[in-house]
């Protein structure tokens, strides 16, 4: 029998050769990859570096128990270890080479003179990892914390030039933001001051859990310190609302002068600011006159421009209509053309004076004195009418106005009763509107009434709403003023003086 099968199995074989038919070989081993062959990617999952491979594309005992697709090409370091120490293999030899994808605008690798690596300001600095958390790779550190971003430049650089990290994200450099472009705000968030950052344009560990847009630009303190400190960074540089607000720069504001009543107080009283820098109560009359306040408030940070369209452009000198030099009040050395606000225009001026003072305005702009506000028409003042017994009798009989044009004895009841009289004789230059009964006297207040002894309320006539004392003058005080009754209405001449419609004419302060 068992030579039968020899010649059996003998007979089988020449028959085989005979016919041309092969023997079948026995299946050859595929190459195991090298590593180099493997893109094992970078280390951006959130389970990177805790020793075991989570990347899909492998098995072995060195794989994770859970694997996600999110998660290929994200666990380098791992992956490539476990793969060296023959703990895993790739599932699929195709992993290896992917099919090419040829793109016709390749991105072009950063070099490590296009990155700002910042200084070795961080406490893990020169260590031997890098600590920012813009790089990923062999080289960087396990844990990677926002307050060190830029701040191991020793150690990244080294690190990028050895090719053992690269920039997250595909190699974009995030653009660098200096603290000064931003616009922090105010600190009238509910949440100021409590440090953290609560305003949704930032983000980082130094920013508070839940974030409102109702908050943004109210927490600059802590934003701000965040922001310096590394903790936290703007999310985008885009165009909507919670984005970087750009400041103003400060060359281009005009901060007007320090005439204001409040000038150099330590607050900005320029109703054109806004933040912690400016004073609770702001005026339109003090607009452009808190220079020296305001100034340094913007540099600190503490005031913004509400709107900077509020950024006041100056007006070329040549573009100015000065007018002529027809004021009583012309070449006095002072500007008093009420379109002008400085230091070297005059304490009062009146809408009569309008372009009517031009050698002195011209002069004030030309030394940076004056500053042109925009053309205005003049005040409205109402003469009145002719129901005086003395009207048109070429004398003015309103006591409202003063000079050599009016009559000598003026009464309360001749008040707004000569208009035909007083206008032309204003118009002459032989009367002037007394300052308190001008419009613009009243538009300026309130006024300062520290220096001033009112006296007590002892008249029958106190508190009655107008002032009875014979030492004031103005449309607020009382027809009919005698000489009893003098610092014997304080509260109401008080509030009358503040209010500009009273001035002290007589008498001691």
């Amino acid at each position: 029998m068992r030579t039968f099968l020899h010649v059996t199995a003998g007979t089988l074989l020449g028959l085989m050769l005979t016919t041309g038919l092969t023997v079948p070989s026995l299946a050859q081993p595929t190459a195991k990859p090298a590593a180099a062959d493997i893109d094992f990617g970078n280390d951006s999952s959130d389970w990177a570096k805790d020793g075991e491979c989570d990347d899909p594309r492998f098995t072995g005992d060195g794989m994770a128990d859970q694997l996600v697709d999110e998660d290929i090409l994200k666990d380098a370091t791992d992956c490539k270890a476990a793969f060296d120490a023959g703990k895993i293999t790739i599932k699929d030899d195709t992993a290896t080479a992917p099919p090419t994808v040829v793109d016709i605008n390749p991105p072009v690798a950063p070099k490590a003179s296009d990155i700002d690596f910042g200084d070795d300001s961080s406490e893990w600095a020169k260590d031997g990892e890098c600590d920012d958390p813009r790089f990923t790779g062999t080289g960087s550190a396990q844990e990677l914390v926002d307050a060190d971003l830029r701040k191991d430049a020793t150690d990244c650089k080294a690190a990028f030039e050895a090719g053992t990290v690269t920039l997250v994200e595909g190699g974009e450099i995030p653009p660098a933001v200096n603290v000064a472009d931003i616009d922090f705000g105010d600190d009238s968030s509910e949440w100021a001051k409590d440090g953290e950052c609560d305003d949704p344009r930032f983000t980082g560990t130094g920013s508070a859990q839940e974030l409102v847009d109702a908050d943004i630009k109210k927490d600059a303190t802590d934003c701000k310190a965040a922001f310096v400190a590394g903790t936290v960074t703007l999310k985008d540089t885009g165009t909507n609302p919670a984005d970087i607000a750009i400041a103003t720069p400060i060359n281009a504001i005009n901060f007007g002068d320090d005439s204001s009543e409040w000038a150099k107080d330590g607050e900005c009283d320029d109703p054109r600011f806004t933040g912690t820098g400016s004073a609770e109560e702001l005026v339109d009359a003090d607009l452009m006159k808190d220079a020296t306040d305001c100034r340094a408030a913007y540099e600190a940070g503490t005031v913004t421009l509400k709107d900077t369209s509020g950024a006041a452009a100056t007006t070329p000198v040549g573009e100015i209509d000065f007018g002529d030099d027809s004021s009583e009040w012309a070449k006095d050395g002072e500007c008093d053309d009420p379109r002008f606000i400085g230091t070297g225009v005059a304490s009062t001026t009146l809408s009569e004076d309008i372009k009517k003072d031009a050698t002195d305005c011209k002069a004030a702009v030309e030394a940076g004195t004056a500053t042109f506000q925009g053309e205005q028409a003049a005040a409205a003042f109402d003469f009145g009418s002719d129901f005086s017994k003395w009207a048109n009798d070429g004398e003015c009989d309103d006591l409202r106005f003063e000079g050599p044009g009016t009559n000598k004895k003026l009464l309360t009841e001749d008040l707004m009763g000569d208009a035909t009289d007083c206008k032309a004789l204003l118009d002459e230059g032989r009367v002037s509107i007394r300052q308190v009964y001008t419009p613009e006297y009243a538009a300026g207040a309130p006024y300062d009434s520290s220096d001033i002894d009112f006296g007590d309320n002892s008249s029958s006539y106190a508190n009655d709403g107008e002032c009875d004392d014979p030492r004031f003058q103005g449309p607020g005080a009382a027809a009919t003023l005698l000489d009893s009754d003098r610092m014997s209405d304080a509260d109401d001449c008080k509030a009358a003086f503040e209010a500009g419609t009273v001035v002290l004419i007589d008498g001691e302060s």
